[in-house]
C-alpha cells in the first residue's frame, strides 16, 4: 500500500475518533453529570478516563478476533467482504432501530468503564474501525509468499490492531473531553437540554458508507 493510501486510512481512524468522542452516545454527558452529582471537579478527567477504558477493549473486542485470522491470506478478500457486510448490515439495523439497549440504562453510574464498553459494541463503533484496519494490514503482498509468513504476518497484524485501537480511543478521548469540560465549565449544563444533538441517524449512514466503500477496495 502507498504512503498516501496508508497515511489517508491512519487519518480516517482519527477522524472517526473524534466523531465517537462528539457523540454524546459514547458517554461525555456522563461525565459531566457525575462531576455535578459529586461536586468535584476531578470527577471528570476520571468518568473520561473510565469511558476511553471501555471503549478501547471495545475496539480490541472487534478487531483482535480478525487479527487472529489474517494468517488466512489466501481468504483475504473474503475477510474484507464479510467484514463490510457486517458493517452494512449493523448501519442498516441502527438506521430503523435507533432505541438504546435497556442494559445500558440499568447500568450503575460509577460503572462508567463497563457502560462505555457495552455501549461502543451496541453501536457498533469498531465496526466501523474494522474497514480501515483491515486496509492498513496491508496483506496483499503476502499472498504470493505462502505459509512461512503466517507467524510474523499475524503478530503485525494483532500490532496494528493495537495500535488503531490505541490512536482511535486518544482521539475519541480527546474530543469527547473538549466538550465535557466545556459543557461543565463554560457552557453548563442547561446546554445539554437545549442544544443536544443526536447522531444516530448520521452514525448508522456512515456505517453503511463505511461498509459500501471497503467492499470496493
Amino acid at each position: 500500500m502507498d504512503a498516501v493510501s496508508t497515511t489517508a486510512l491512519w487519518w480516517a481512524v482519527i477522524g472517526s475518533g473524534i466523531y465517537h468522542g462528539l457523540n454524546p452516545g459514547m458517554g461525555w454527558p456522563l461525565a459531566v453529570s457525575a462531576a455535578l452529582m459529586e461536586r468535584r471537579t476531578a470527577a471528570l478527567p476520571r468518568s473520561v478516563g473510565w469511558l476511553a477504558v471501555g471503549h478501547f477493549l471495545a475496539m480490541l473486542a472487534i478487531l483482535l478476533p480478525f487479527s487472529m485470522m489474517i494468517w488466512l491470506i489466501e481468504l483475504e478478500r473474503e475477510i474484507r467482504l464479510i467484514a463490510g457486510l457486517l458493517v452494512i448490515a449493523a448501519g442498516v439495523y441502527l438506521f430503523f432501530n435507533r432505541k438504546h439497549p435497556r442494559l445500558l440504562a440499568r447500568i450503575a453510574p460509577a460503572k462508567l468503564g463497563f457502560w462505555s464498553f457495552l455501549s461502543a459494541l451496541a453501536h457498533g463503533a469498531g465496526l466501523m474501525l474494522l474497514p480501515l484496519y483491515l486496509g492498513l494490514c496491508g496483506t496483499e503482498g503476502f499472498v504470493s509468499v505462502g505459509h512461512s509468513a503466517a507467524g510474523s504476518l499475524m503478530s503485525g497484524s494483532i500490532f496494528v490492531a493495537l495500535m488503531v485501537s490505541i490512536v482511535h480511543t486518544l482521539a475519541m478521548t480527546i474530543s469527547g473531553a473538549v466538550m465535557a469540560v466545556s459543557v461543565y465549565i463554560w457552557l453548563g449544563s442547561k446546554f445539554i437540554s437545549k442544544t443536544w444533538f443526536n447522531l444516530d441517524a448520521v452514525w448508522s449512514i456512515s456505517l453503511v458508507l463505511v461498509g459500501v466503500v471497503s467492499l470496493t477496495l
